[in-house]
């Protein structure tokens, strides 16, 4: 097993803080919700940028406690962090490391987001929203609207996976 730097650890230490705030600020501006999830989802990607898998876990395990605390225990606003977007960089690291199709990936992947969705519908939201139509189709429009999105998000987490590396890189450079 590799010895880890202490420039990963710095980097590992880095990426939970950032996250832990991102998450922070999103859940307790829930319409920034979102933008937390995907801010710290990218924090993440630190240490994965010098390949450095001990230093993502240390991290994602610190950031999902840290932010815990910081959210008084609101284990429900955490939980699409905790089941997928914190765990989405990760993945997609391993997924170009064993050189898996990247279709086949893509599938599996947006049925995990999918599957990660239906179950905040189902436990956070209990099945059911103010508009009783959209109760009855909302398995439907969580497989298709949340496919389409994760379409989207998934190229735009491997944009920034590029710009992570690009950053990182330099700084390395420079030291």
């Amino acid at each position: 097993m590799k010895k880890i730097s202490s420039y990963e650890i710095a980097l590992s230490a880095l990426s939970a803080a950032i996250a832990t705030i991102f998450l922070t600020v999103g859940i307790y501006t829930e319409i920034l919700l979102f933008t937390g999830y995907l801010f710290a989802s990218i924090a993440m990607m630190l240490p994965l940028a010098k390949r450095c898998f001990w230093g993502y876990i240390l991290s994602y395990t610190a950031t999902c406690l840290l932010s815990l605390l910081f959210v008084s225990w609101r284990f429900w606003d955490m939980l699409p962090f905790a089941l997928f977007f914190g765990l989405h960089p990760l993945i997609n690291e391993l997924q170009l490391k064993s050189k898996i199709n990247r279709w086949v990936a893509c599938a599996v992947k947006a049925l995990w987001f999918d599957t990660v969705m239906y179950l905040v519908w189902r436990f956070i939201f209990g099945m059911t929203t103010s508009i009783p139509a959209l109760d009855k189709y909302m398995v439907w429009i969580i497989v298709i609207v949340g496919t389409l999105f994760f379409g989207f998000y998934d190229n735009l987490a491997y944009r920034c996976r590029g710009v992570v590396n690009t950053t990182v890189a330099r700084i390395e450079r420079k030291k």
